[in-house]
């Protein structure tokens, strides 16, 4: 069941409206079964999926808490193996497969494991997250196991965050669940401000760049360098306002039933470095794998050799994570090298900025940060390698083109099929988030709103929801991280 849909929103009105009439007691199975519910809208059979990861992790957890010594331990493994293992199945299978058979073949001895025709289950990297995040932290005794099997079973289904996160911890979720929540006017209608953004975000700002995206990737070689340098930008903001837009919704959803779940994007495109886009973006998924690979491979309390060796493995394994593509793997592994890159010239970097007093133009860090992490995302998007390093090569050798044109007041983007009217809605689009952005942190937006007068508020929501009937995509675009 997609957010951006009929559906979903007569779902989100009966869950909610039959929520706040039940009694504490009962709220967990409605949102129990309404989660089952949302899930197998997509593919029903593969709610088994879920629930055998559930039955085993809920027994691993308490079989952990109950033991001592190396039992613990293997306890933790069987649940960690059940887990990566039906990861391994469906996401990584026929991915190693296909290798296995290349490399085979360049040895001269072909031979190949059978191919499975399966669909990928929806999520599933990050219900399995979450779930790996629970048992863990019942080993590292942060977490008591949870003896309520419907409760546990919700904390992976909950299904605001079920498909695409953000990757609860069990400390902040499971409480949740045994609290009582009353209906409160103002937390409800913040919630439904933070769905309409997320909407908002999605249909009229993604979907559409998505159009001009979608054109350019699938065919590179028939666009000029202008034009794919176009692209990257426009993807760069489709996949935040995608994603984004889903976590907005998600968290608006939970809160207005009185759930907090954790930031997940902090304005990532004005952060001044990589390592600050990295606390900025997805940061459910950033933070699980610090605390449960970097600080396992030992962090930066090792050798500086080891330490930029964890650095790389986390982005490679991050990259992995994200799809069995040797691209998002390339995507990570440049990460990784932004990280690496810096901290190897940090000082050098540092007295340049001193000399040239680039410290009182902090815009020009922005920008760079900006410019690396969108020529990163060409090769999150692209189909193939093969495409990925052809746009790269050619986005790069264009630069000038695109500056040249720039100042010569030339049209830039006429040969990719796109009308004036859409440039200037994108542009105003883009101008508009960076500026909601922008004094967001200065002022936050959220305590402002309160304080406007009714007939003002209520002109903003008249506004926005205008502007999502208007000028939104509605033709059920999947959000891009349900693919993850």
């Amino acid at each position: 069941m997609l957010f951006n849909s009929l559906h979903f929103l007569l779902f989100f009105i009966v869950i909610t409206a039959l929520y706040f009439s039940l009694s504490q007691s009962k709220r967990w199975m409605l949102l129990l079964a309404g989660s089952c519910y949302f899930y197998m809208a997509f593919v029903p059979v593969y709610i088994l999926i879920l629930g055998f990861t559930i039955v085993v992790d809920y027994f691993a957890g308490i079989l952990i808490e109950n033991s001592t010594g190396k039992q613990r331990k293997l306890y933790l493994l069987y649940s960690i193996v059940a887990n990566i293992g039906v990861l391994a199945v469906f996401k990584y299978y026929n991915f190693f497969n296909d290798n296995f058979s290349a490399l085979m073949q360049g040895l001269g001895m072909p031979f190949s494991f059978p191919y499975l025709s399966i669909l990928l289950p929806i999520g599933l990297s990050f219900h399995t997250f979450q779930a790996m995040s629970y048992t863990i932290e019942v080993y590292r005794g942060h977490q008591k196991a949870e003896r309520h099997f419907g409760i546990y079973s919700l904390y992976v289904m909950f299904y605001p965050q079920l498909v695409a996160g953000p990757i609860e911890r069990p400390q902040n979720l499971l409480p949740q669940f045994h609290a009582s929540h009353e209906f409160d006017y103002a937390r409800v209608t913040s919630g439904l401000r933070l769905m309409a953004w997320g909407l908002f975000k999605k249909v009229v700002i993604a979907d559409r760049l998505a159009i001009a995206v979608d054109t350019v990737y699938s065919n590179p070689e028939r666009y000029n360098s202008v034009g794919l340098i176009i692209a990257t930008i426009f993807f760069t903001y489709q996949i935040y306002c995608d994603f984004s837009g889903y976590s907005d919704m998600a968290i608006g959803a939970a809160r207005v039933m009185g759930f907090r779940l954790m930031t997940n994007f902090n304005n990532p495109y004005q952060s001044s470095s990589i390592g600050e886009f990295w606390k900025r973006w997805h940061i459910s998924l950033s933070t699980w794998f610090k605390d449960y690979l970097y600080i396992s491979l030992g962090g930066n309390r090792v050798p500086v050799p080891r330490w930029y060796f964890n650095l790389l493995i986390v982005f490679l394994v991050s990259g992995l994570w994200h799809g069995a593509n040797w691209t998002f793997v390339a995507w990570g592994a440049i990460h990784g090298v932004y990280l690496i890159g810096g901290l190897l010239t940090g000082g050098i970097r540092g007295n340049i900025r001193k000399i040239l007093h680039l410290d009182r133009i902090p815009l020009l860090s922005v920008l760079t940060t900006f410019g690396l992490v969108a020529f990163a995302w060409i090769f999150f998007r692209a189909n193939t390698m093969s495409d990925a390093i052809y746009i790269a090569t050619h986005s790069i050798t264009g630069i000038p083109d695109v500056i040249h044109r720039a100042l010569t007041h030339q049209t830039v983007y006429q040969n990719l099929g796109l009308s004036t009217s859409f440039m200037v809605l994108m542009v105003c689009s883009i101008i508009l988030l960076e500026t909601v952005h922008f004094y967001h942190n200065k002022y936050n937006l959220a305590i402002v709103f309160r304080r406007l007068p009714t007939p003002v508020r209520w002109a903003f929501y008249y506004a926005i929801v205008l502007a999502i009937i208007f000028f939104g995509v509605f033709e059920n675009r999947q959000f891009i991280y349900f693919q993850f």
